[in-house]
């Protein structure tokens, strides 16, 4: 397809520690198009971060390697990249936005001179040019007063400023893709709803294509045209937002919508929580990793990782409930059995 910018092929990594390897990413695939939204989603420790991380090459290596895969980055395999290669592409054809912006923020250089440090590298701006633009940029992410804020440090900044200040060194140099690794997680709710609407706002003035991780679906219902559920290193359903919302087909999926408050409901319903913990990811189950969670769960799904079902051309799931003959189970959302 034409309008692919990134395709994620059968990503594996894994980390070489004292007690031994830690397979975070067990051949994850997917895809972004130019200027749509894809959410990654699931628990922490699952493989979000470190998906996003190895695309942008983030990892230390050694410890963490990739075991096999690409990253198909307009068509060029980042994972075969130099680390000067990378340096072209980093912050000027993907940028990311760190969890916590504090410690992502130099604390020892003002905040301007933060975002022009990229306009000089990637663009090649003179000094005049760089401040120029990165007061517009502030302006842009709707910081109040952005010339007094241009020459403020990172501390004399709310938590709110200071991530409104990291999507402007992220979107400064107006990236193709930009990577958002739990951009709210450290806000109250109304910011993060205002940081949520800016990123949004900003990827229609700019046609950036965003990757949003999170494990908060509430966060992403608005935001998102497609979503990719994660779980212990694999990508175990994917669909269009209104498919994962309106007719998930996975027991995670399902444990993880149940699990959040709705207002559409009109009742008070009680939230479910999902019983048990994720796998070690040092020793991955061989079946489906979700299988000793799963209520669901049958005889071949502790035994054999379930195959891959597509339901229609954007919409699959990895789950024996799928197969002909797995008995008919109801399912908790759409109130529908198979």
């Amino acid at each position: 397809m034409d309008n692919i910018l990134l395709d994620v092929r059968d990503l594996t990594v894994s980390f070489d520690t004292y007690a031994g390897e830690v397979q975070a990413v067990r051949g994850t695939t997917f895809h972004v198009k130019k200027g749509e939204t894809l959410a990654i989603v699931g628990e922490s420790g699952c493989g979000k971060s470190v998906t996003a991380q190895t695309i942008m090459q983030l990892i230390p290596m050694p410890p963490g390697r990739i075991k096999k895969g690409n990253i198909f980055f307009e068509g060029k395999d980042l994972a075969k990249f130099t680390d000067k290669q990378m340096e072209a592409v980093r912050g000027k054809d993907i940028s990311m936005i760190f969890q916590d912006p504090m410690t992502s923020l130099n604390p020892t250089m003002k905040v301007g001179k933060q975002i022009m440090e990229g306009l000089i590298k990637h663009q090649k701006m003179n000094k005049a040019e760089a401040k120029e633009r990165a007061i517009e940029m502030l302006r842009l992410v709707g910081m109040p007063t952005p010339e007094k804020r241009f020459e403020q440090y990172p501390h004399e900044f709310s938590g709110g400023m200071r991530q409104r200040a990291m999507i402007a060194i992220a979107l400064a140099c107006n990236p193709k893709l930009l990577i958002a690794d739990e951009p709210t997680t450290a806000l109250d709710v109304t910011i993060q709803a205002q940081i949520m609407e800016l990123m949004q706002d900003l990827q229609k003035k700019l046609n950036t294509s965003i990757i949003l991780i999170t494990h908060d679906l509430g966060v992403v219902a608005k935001v998102a045209d497609r979503i990719a559920v994660m779980y212990a290193g694999v990508i175990i359903e994917s669909g269009t937002a209104d498919e994962i919302f309106h007719n998930p087909q996975h027991p995670y999926t399902w444990g993880l919508l149940k699990s959040v408050p709705r207002l559409d409901l009109g009742q008070k319903e009680r939230l479910v929580p999902i019983d048990g913990t994720p796998p070690d990811l040092f020793a991955p189950p061989k079946g489906c990793p979700f299988a000793a969670r799963c209520e669901y769960a049958m005889k071949i799904c502790k035994e054999i990782h379930p195959e891959k079902t597509n339901l229609n051309s954007s919409h699959y799931v990895h789950c024996w409930l799928q197969h002909s003959y797995a008995p008919n189970v109801k399912n908790p959302i759409t109130g529908e059995g198979r």
